[in-house]
């Protein structure tokens, strides 16, 4: 049985490719189990193999408790009992002993298979993830092995398999029983029971590895892809930079007669790519990625991170493409939100715009329309920008001088002080709400500084954390954290409650 053993672990761990040692403990376990079988009643049984010899050894155990509880047959001795075995046992030790052994032989068919066919697959499946746990992303060709009404399950061989949900495909593609394809790996199932690999040929990532493959220029480091963006099957945008200045990444990537934009195409169901010229000037890239349709003008709003885009009204419906396409996957691709408009929309919003900045200006500076609509078609907008721009680059604007742009830039910085302080006097007449007045832990006076921040409630102290609160005279940290924790409280009370 020794020999027997030995040839088994061999045999099994070079058919698998696992190791020995997961073949033993099967073995052992599935020794362990059947021993059990010869006792009617429950029993705690080990079994340990030697590694060399593969002789075996059978061992049963009792857990040893109190003589107040109740001791489970089979696996549980009282104190009292175990003093019989052992008069040193006590609560908490455990009695074990030698069992005979069983054949191994009588279950070589029975437990020992299924658990080693377990443990073993098991096994398997843990190299499969560490083989390709470093691999998420990469592309990975493989073949179809079956067809579901939910998902494409993909063989890439030794035992590694890919599950392709439904909604990962590409357009309207339909795969077959042995068909080849290729896949992005996009994470790795952990559970114990299907297909290793989650795959997919619907993210921006297959567009890209595609390239990667169809132009040398991208493998070899002298074009770059900076961007993807796709409508999976139908249409897909794609930015590249060169840098090589003799090298065209447009063209590159378009290739001879455009066979390499088309061999990618018929990769992904004759999906349309647009390559896009990338440029550093977020402006300029956005009218590069609204191509085909031309732009006429663009405005760009860093605060919201937007830009309008005028284009003729002949060309609005190719702009915005079917169903928003060309405008979507420009966004996404330049990361900017892209409001499309005709030239005549775009300068009614303009002058409405401007009108606003004037009357503004005009109040603010105390200044005739003229000089205030001055200062706008400069691209004076705030007050903010008035009071603080460069003194050489006001009064190099015709009609001013070095005088004037003083006179301004003082009448902004007082525009400035006098609504700093109507806020502050704003705030200053606010009274604190009764629960913050009446909390645990506060004072009058201390309601009255943090009303003087802006803190009402006591569900606006509640959303402070401990740094906004440092400021206020005489506070220190632990005190802040105890003040906002009781305002907090009734958070959790409610929370309790339901």
């Amino acid at each position: 049985m020794s020999k027997e053993i030995l040839m088994v672990a061999e045999a099994v761990s070079n058919e698998k490719g696992v190791d020995q040692e997961i073949i033993f403990e099967a073995i052992e376990q599935a020794l362990a189990m059947a021993t059990k079988k010869r006792y009617e009643e429950g029993a705690n049984i080990r079994v340990v193999i030697d590694r060399e010899s593969g002789d075996y050894e059978s061992f049963r155990w009792w857990d040893v408790v109190s003589d107040d509880e109740m001791a489970e047959l089979g696996t549980q001795f009282t104190t009292e009992e175990a003093i019989e075995k052992d008069p040193t046992l006590k609560v908490g030790d455990t009695f074990e002993e030698t069992v005979e052994n069983i054949a191994f032989g009588r279950i070589a068919a029975q437990t020992a298979k299924q658990v080693i066919v377990q443990r073993v697959k098991d096994a398997e499946r843990e190299l499969i993830v560490n083989r390709y746990r470093d691999r998420v992303g990469e592309l990975l060709g493989g073949t179809v092995k079956k067809v579901t009404r939910d998902h494409i399950v993909v063989d890439f061989g030794e035992n590694a398999e890919g599950m392709l949900p439904r909604e990962e495909l590409v357009g309207r593609e339909i795969f077959r029983i042995n068909d080849r394809t290729r896949v992005i790996l996009q994470g790795i199932r952990e559970e114990t029971r299907g297909p290793q690999l989650l795959v997919s040929r619907a993210t921006p990532d297959m567009l890209v590895q595609l390239f990667m493959i169809e132009v040398p220029e991208i493998a070899e480091g002298i074009i770059e892809i900076k961007g993807a963006a796709r409508d999976p099957g139908q249409r897909a945008k794609i930015a590249v930079k060169s840098k090589d200045a003799r090298i065209d990444p447009v063209g590159a990537c378009v290739g001879m007669r455009g066979a390499r934009v088309q061999a990618v195409s018929n990769d992904l169901d004759d999906e349309r790519v647009d390559i896009v010229l990338w440029d550093d000037n977020p402006a300029q890239l956005v009218i590069n990625a609204m191509a085909p349709a031309e732009v006429e003008s663009i405005v760009v709003d860093e605060d919201t991170h937007a830009m309008d885009v005028a284009v003729n009204g002949d060309n609005l419906a190719q702009a915005i493409g079917k169903g928003g396409q060309n405008v979507r996957l420009a966004s996404e691709l330049t990361g900017w939100a892209i409001n499309v408009m005709t030239i005549e929309d775009a300068q009614e919003k303009q002058d409405a715009e401007s009108s606003n900045f004037v009357e503004s200006l005009m109040e603010a500076l105390d200044v005739d329309e003229d000089v205030a609509v001055v200062l706008v078609e400069e691209g004076f907008t705030s007050i903010e920008e008035v009071a603080y721009v460069p003194l050489e680059e006001m009064s190099a604007i015709e009609g001013f001088d070095e005088d004037i742009a003083e006179e301004l830039r003082a009448r902004a910085k007082d525009a400035l002080l006098t609504r700093a302080l109507a806020s502050e006097e704003q705030l200053t007449n606010v009274e604190p709400a009764e629960d913050l007045l009446t909390m645990d832990g506060m004072d009058p006076a201390l309601a009255y500084k943090l009303t003087a921040k802006g803190i009402i409630t006591m569900e606006d102290l509640a959303e402070q954390a401990v740094d906004d609160l440092m400021d206020i005279d005489d506070m220190d940290e632990e005190k802040a954290a105890a003040l906002i924790m009781t305002a907090r409280a009734p958070w959790f009370a409610d929370e309790s409650g339901e």
